[in-house]
């Protein structure tokens, strides 16, 4: 009886962690391995790397959790979200912020393997992560939010692999910001109804019908800010082949929004997972030659 319990809550959590769905995961790998094979120019450090992925997996359950613990009230109202643990009744808001500080205070155990550069960004980091569910609240520009939070590994993984954060890290630093807006607002689409209803707000609400243009305008801009980065990188071909393919991807991505069919939305969403695998393979094969 005992172990079937305990079963049960450990299953509880690993689906409020959202460890059931890589996607997030992978999301967030992509742009920062980006980061350390540009900082590290082809060679990131062992130790780095390992830190950095470790973080990845630890830092997007945390956020998870904490987003599920500050939607409580939203998510049994949402299609989509209802059988969250925690809108569930699976699991209580104080084992979920417990969770969150497990998970928090072992990604700082990580860092701290770090130099005091990174240590110090670290903090800010945790604060954009845990601070993000909220903004939803109060601004119609939560995407936006987000790819600051998302994005802050990039000039971490800077700092951690050269004790600095040139020009190059913060325009690609942009690039994650913008990338993370953009695949956001494709899955905001998806809860669009339900998040109008109960007064949540996004930028899929905020863009409207011009949704489609606006997100294939930032796209063309984060397709540019990726071309900067290869041209101050003096990077080779293959990184360039790599945003070509990345570029038939947003296209891609912009034909399923374009009904604004939700099933097709959720579809660009998760599509960019190829986009970010497209320029990691682009950058590895550039340092390769």
């Amino acid at each position: 009886m005992f172990f079937n319990k305990l079963t049960d809550r450990l299953h509880q959590y690993w689906l409020l962690a959202r460890f059931d769905k890589p996607i997030g995961i992978f999301i967030l790998l992509w742009p920062t391995l980006w980061a350390l094979w540009i900082a590290g120019n082809g060679r990131p450090d062992g130790l780095v790397l390992f830190v950095f992925v470790s973080g990845v997996v630890l830092m997007r359950a945390a956020g998870c959790v904490i987003n599920d613990y500050a939607d409580r009230d939203f998510d049994p109202h949402v299609d989509r979200c209802k059988q969250r643990p925690i809108a569930a009744g699976k699991v209580s808001p104080k084992e979920a912020l417990a969770i969150f500080a497990v998970l928090c205070g072992t990604s700082f155990g990580l860092v701290s393997l770090m130099n005091w550069y990174t240590i110090g960004l670290s903090f800010i980091g945790a604060f954009l992560a845990a601070s993000y569910p909220f903004m939803k609240r109060y601004t119609h520009l939560p995407q936006a939010y987000l790819g600051a939070a998302f994005g802050f590994a990039v000039p971490m993984a800077f700092a951690a692999q050269t004790n600095s954060i040139p020009l190059v890290g913060w325009i690609l630093y942009l690039a994650v910001l913008l990338w993370a807006l953009v695949y956001d607002t494709m899955y905001a689409m998806v809860d669009i109804d339900d998040d109008l209803k109960i007064g949540v707000k996004s930028t899929a609400i905020l863009f409207g019908k011009r949704v489609r243009e606006i997100t294939a305008g930032l796209q063309l801009v984060i397709l540019g800010l990726l071309i900067t980065v290869g041209l101050m990188q003096q990077l080779s071909w293959p990184y360039y082949a790599g945003l070509l393919i990345a570029s038939g991807l947003g296209v891609y991505q912009q034909i399923l929004i374009f009904h604004f069919h939700k099933p097709d939305c959720f579809k660009a969403f998760l599509n960019n997972n190829w986009f970010g695998l497209a320029v990691f393979l682009g950058l590895l094969a550039a340092y390769a030659l």
